[in-house]
């Protein structure tokens, strides 16, 4: 991992990249062999796909989120207007599906795992968001006696280029989880958008120091950073709240609290949260035979805790209904993942806010279990 701490540069001036610098920056990570994905606008969405330029970037286009919604809109020329879509970066890093090893019948039969996936790449425009979330599954996948060296593989071989928020979503969250709209760590080089298609830009890593050298810039004088470090407060004032204090405590002590009943109610248990939150990772595992019976494969999938599989034993499922899954996955996440990984397993990007289709605010259900009225 270039930016884990084991090559971080000694902190710099900030300097200024323009257009030409941030085209220069592209194609010097394509230079190293290097994969560049970064935003892309598809679908009516903001999604992570391979770019070869900055024309590829979605330039003038802004964001709408709130509760169930999310549009896109023409607004300006920013070229990281947008906050982020439904994709986080883990699609990549932990994907939806892939083998483990698969086996080939016969007299002989024969067992092969795939090889890890070395392929180099780079991320540009991870948000500070995001960039929590990564550090986060890298405690998950990496810390402690069982390492995955698949997700281990892809992490090693990654170049982060984090982006700070200058605008928030009306579902982020992040300043009260202590993230911020700026990174704080764990990037190669970060950038703050500012006006006129020019970037403020600092390396978090020998390497990120190095491909800004090699790029056209200029030293940032005081109203650069004072314009960038406006535009950071502005996006952590337009942001909701959410009170962590004392929060895992509170919701571990509260299993039969009324507000699980009422968010019951509404929920309809599809399990979009999960799929679109950044830091969850639970899968399970499927055996997959040819049709021809020659051959078989086991397969890692994605899971979700609102599914009835999930927790299925012999008897049944151990959390059978709405009320006892939603009550799981909230207090996993602002409570217990805490128990497991010294963190919570939530940075406020709001994307289960934004793409739970009834709109369920886990702000505000947080809020209702505390005792208060809750914000919108």
């Amino acid at each position: 991992m270039s930016a884990s701490g084991q090559d971080r540069a000694k902190s710099t001036r900030p300097v200024v990249l323009d257009r030409a610098g941030l085209e220069g920056l592209i194609a010097a990570l394509a230079a190293e062999g290097r994969e560049v994905i970064g935003p892309v606008r598809r679908d009516g969405a903001i999604v992570h796909e391979p770019i070869s330029g900055v024309d590829d970037l979605p330039r003038g286009w802004v964001d709408e989120q709130s509760g169930g919604q999310y549009r896109l809109r023409r607004e300006g020329e920013a070229l990281f207007g947008i906050t982020h879509g439904p994709q986080g970066w883990k699609r990549i890093l932990h994907p939806p599906k892939e083998t483990l090893w698969s086996v080939e019948t016969g007299a002989a039969p024969k067992i092969t795992a795939p090889p890890p996936d070395d392929t180099r790449r780079a991320f540009l425009g991870v948000r500070p968001c995001d960039l929590a979330a990564i550090a986060i599954q890298d405690k998950v996948f990496l810390d402690g006696p069982f390492r995955d060296p698949r997700y281990g593989s892809r992490r090693e071989n990654l170049f982060l280029v984090a982006v700070n928020c200058t605008r928030s979503a009306a579902t982020c969250f992040c300043t009260s989880m202590g993230t911020r709209p700026e990174a704080g760590a764990g990037y190669d080089i970060v950038l703050t958008e500012l006006e006129g298609e020019t970037f403020l830009a600092s390396s978090g890593s020998v390497a990120g120091q190095d491909i800004l050298a090699a790029l056209p810039t200029r030293p940032a004088d005081d109203m650069h950073l004072a314009s960038a470090e406006a535009g950071i407060e502005r996006a952590a004032d337009q942001q909701r709240h959410l009170d962590i204090d004392g929060l895992p405590d509170l919701l571990k002590s509260n299993p039969d609290h009324p507000r699980w009943d009422e968010v019951a109610s509404r929920c309809l248990n599809c399990a979009n949260c999960t799929m679109v939150c950044p830091t969850c990772f639970c899968t399970t595992l499927d055996e997959v035979s040819t049709l021809d019976g020659t051959g078989a494969a086991r397969e890692q999938r994605w899971a979700s805790c609102f599914t009835t599989e999930f927790s299925h034993v012999h008897g049944g499922a151990v959390r059978p209904g709405a009320r006892a899954r939603y009550r799981q996955w909230m207090t996993h996440k602002l409570a217990t993942w805490v128990d497991q990984f010294d963190t919570l397993g939530c940075t406020g990007c709001g994307r289960c806010i934004s793409w739970c289709p009834v709109g369920i605010d886990i702000t505000q259900e947080a809020a209702m279990i505390r005792g208060e009225g809750g914000e919108r």
